[in-house]
């Protein structure tokens, strides 16, 4: 997987914005609220990915080689990924799905169905 695959598989999700609101970062966005970003060096070069963890991927996470707390978001259970080589491609995937669907489901439901983003009836299957 590389960073455009990144880009991709983000902006496919419901709601989905990039913004460049810095000049070392891709920040993808649902609601106005941030799920993903992509850091670069001072040469505009992609190095990094940061991402918000659910509680208990962020434990398992943050124990791996490569990723570690994320700086300035680590409370709210934000990784950092140097590279993206500590995941697999099916499981950085399923993380960056996970981090748009825990964000976007603290949106209030009028945003939700203003962005086209459906929540799972309590209590069904998946």
């Amino acid at each position: 997987m590389n960073y455009r695959d990144v880009e991709r598989h983000c902006m496919a999700h419901e709601g989905a914005v990039r913004e460049e609101p810095w000049s070392d970062t891709i920040v993808f966005k649902v609601g106005g609220k941030m799920f993903a970003v992509i850091v670069h060096d001072d040469a505009h070069r992609p190095i990094g990915l940061w991402f918000k963890a659910s509680d208990y991927s962020y434990e398992i996470l943050t124990q791996m080689k490569g990723i570690g707390p994320c700086p300035y978001f680590w409370r709210a259970k934000w990784v950092e990924m140097i590279g993206l080589k500590p995941l697999k491609r099916d499981e950085l995937k399923a993380y960056l799905t996970r981090a748009h669907a825990i964000v976007a489901s603290r949106l209030s439901k009028k945003k939700q169905l203003a962005l086209h983003i459906t929540r799972e009836p309590a209590g069904s299957a998946a």
